[in-house]
């Protein structure tokens, strides 16, 4: 292979200007690394811009829209809202205008954008927009800009999965669920997995009719069994339909709606918007990867060590493009670590892909980490123990509105070392972290039952459990 000699040389470049990449770039150039970073969107990626960021303003109007409906029960007197095209509020409170929400949210995040790019200048990063690509394993082109460097780090990020099926384009995804500029009256949810509960929830607190369609018999499927059947409950409690046992095969346009088709026949009409939640993959068909000597997998995943290297020397992977989990927050440790050890002295420091807690924002929150407890058994089987909890949150004691908080601790040994910690509930969100430090420094069911109860609150149950 011939080797491009480059207009611009580094010490290190980063593919993509998301969590990961930014990370990674700001690190390495506070160790003195001359560094670029190429992003052809706007700067944040994902989680910023299309994922946790706006996700978690819809679920902070969802709860408040949840709180309107529950004032009532606590004795407040909600004042009259005239009607309007924004969604139906409950009785007496006041409607939402999606629009002016979604004004603001966007208006929060060019903030956002502006801030990652003044934090690159004030670092001495060189912000390059365009869309990087591999001229060979040493330099990516911008443009008609050819930069070398002595490490190029992959951080493009991933994106939704639209599946190969006749109308398919018909529907939006999560990408699409951020433009949208009105409310949908009904919308049905294709997916199971968290983005689809999270959207389905966040459609349905905000006044839509929601209808999820997921291939098996209930949702989350790759989480403990107990969170997705509880979600289940919860979900179909507050008025959304699930529909079990479905399998995509078509979209159809009637008019200004849209008909879901199944394999087995079954036909599902008048949608005002069909969200496609089925999975993502990595973004990196463009970056002729076949120039570096790269090979990635079906889904674009690029294999990487525990150290974040491909196959190629000089070449590495973070976030996203791996296969690893999808998390904003372990897209950043891998940058930062990989950053540490390239350019700080660090040469052992790496992310520790195991106890990665995650939190679900869907109505009410999951908090889960650590190993789920059919994963437990298969890798303990007899020497695993499991501790239940299933209660109504003192919040709906006065109110008609019930909701239930489920709690499991995973527990292995003679010791019952703590191993997975699963919750589904309000404050389930907040509550998780201090309990994933807990289960890193291997804390034991003894240590849980040691610690005095913070009362009354639903975090308690978690060191009373009998």
């Amino acid at each position: 292979m011939e080797f491009t000699v480059p207009s611009e040389s580094y010490d290190l470049v980063c593919i993509g200007g998301g969590s990961g990449g930014l990370a990674c770039a700001q690190r390495a150039a506070e160790y003195g690394a001359k560094v670029a970073v190429i992003e052809s969107g706007r700067l944040g990626g994902t989680c910023v811009n299309v994922g946790c960021v706006p996700k978690k303003v819809m679920w902070n109007a969802a709860g408040i829209a949840l709180a309107l409906a529950d004032a009532a029960d606590y004795g407040f007197e909600m004042p009259s809202a005239p009607g309007s095209a924004a969604a139906p509020a409950p009785a007496g409170a006041p409607a939402l205008d999606w629009a002016l929400l979604k004004q603001k949210r966007d208006a929060f995040i060019a903030r956002l954008n502006a801030i990652y790019a003044k934090n690159l200048a004030a670092k001495g990063v060189r912000y390059i927009e365009g869309w990087g690509r591999f001229v060979d394993p040493h330099t990516v082109a911008v443009g008609d800009r050819h930069l070398g460097a002595r490490h190029i780090v992959i951080a493009t990020g991933g994106e939704p999965t639209v599946p190969e099926l006749p109308g398919a384009a018909l529907g939006i995804t999560s990408d699409g669920f951020f433009d949208l500029g009105a409310r949908p009256e009904r919308v049905a949810v294709i997916g199971s997995g968290y983005v689809a509960c999270e959207l389905a929830s966040a459609f349905h607190e905000l006044g839509s009719a929601v209808e999820v369609f997921i291939r098996r018999d209930h949702p989350l499927t790759s989480f403990d069994v107990m969170l997705g059947k509880s979600l289940l409950r919860e979900m179909s409690a507050a008025g959304i339909i699930f529909h079990p046992h479905v399998v995509p095969a078509e979209l159809r346009a009637r008019g200004n709606k849209k008909t879901f088709i199944a394999t087995d026949g079954r036909e599902f009409a008048d949608f005002d918007a069909v969200l496609w939640a089925v999975g993502r993959h990595a973004r990196t068909r463009s970056l002729d990867l076949a120039r570096a000597r790269l090979v990635a997998d079906g889904e674009g995943y690029i294999a990487t060590n525990d150290f974040q290297d491909t196959p190629v020397p000089g070449i590495h992977a973070i976030g996203d493009v791996t296969g690893r989990p999808a998390l904003t927050p372990v897209a950043i440790a891998a940058g930062r670590r990989l950053a540490d050890r390239l350019f700080g002295g660090q040469t052992d420091r790496h992310v520790d892909y195991r106890l990665i807690p995650t939190v679900l924002f869907t109505h009410p929150p999951i908090g889960t980490v650590g190993l789920t407890e059919r994963e437990a058994r298969a890798q303990y089987r007899d020497e695993v123990k499991v501790y239940i909890a299933d209660f109504i949150p003192m919040y709906h004691a006065v109110m008609r509105r019930k909701s239930h908080t489920d709690m499991k601790l995973v527990c292995v040994g003679a010791e019952e070392k703590i191993v997975g910690c699963h919750i589904i509930g309000a404050g389930a969100d907040e509550m998780l972290q201090g309990f994933a430090v807990a289960l890193r420094m291997g804390a034991t069911k003894r240590d849980f039952d040691d610690t005095i109860a913070i009362h009354p609150t639903s975090a308690e149950e978690l060191v009373t459990m009998r």
